[in-house]
């Protein structure tokens, strides 16, 4: 049964202007240090950092519902790839929280992106 669904679009440019304009503050706040040092590996960092915003944004639509669901910060969502590319979300602290209140089992993430935008979507199950 899903029990909780997002989606969300991030324009890459908007992320390229926020690193450049606020760089490692921004980038401390919004991401673990995993999606750091992954983005900093590829050709082009924001496009990958914007398909992590844009997971994220619609993790925080896929648990939303109560007060524990919008305290959730930026880095209680954590994107990382599975070996074949794949991407996984790993959910800390309060996202970890108010997933256990849902009953969730499986996490679905799919991600996608252009040369200017990314694009995810979150899909959460409970077991019945």
């Amino acid at each position: 049964m899903i029990v909780g669904l997002g989606v969300d679009l991030v324009e890459i440019a908007r992320v390229r202007r926020l690193i450049e304009s606020r760089g490692g503050r921004a980038m401390t706040r919004l991401f673990t240090d995993g999606e750091r040092a992954y983005a900093g590996y590829r050709v082009d960092p924001a496009r990958h950092l914007a398909a992590r915003i844009a997971a994220k944004e619609a993790a925080f639509k896929a648990l939303a519902g109560n007060h524990l669901a919008r305290a959730i910060g930026w880095r209680e969502l954590e994107v990382f790839a599975r070996d074949d590319g794949g991407p996984v979300l790993r959910l800390h602290g309060r996202a970890e929280r108010r997933a256990a209140e849902l009953g969730v089992t499986r996490i679905l993430v799919t991600i996608s992106h252009t040369d200017t935008a990314a694009v995810a979507v979150v899909v959460l199950e409970r077991g019945e």
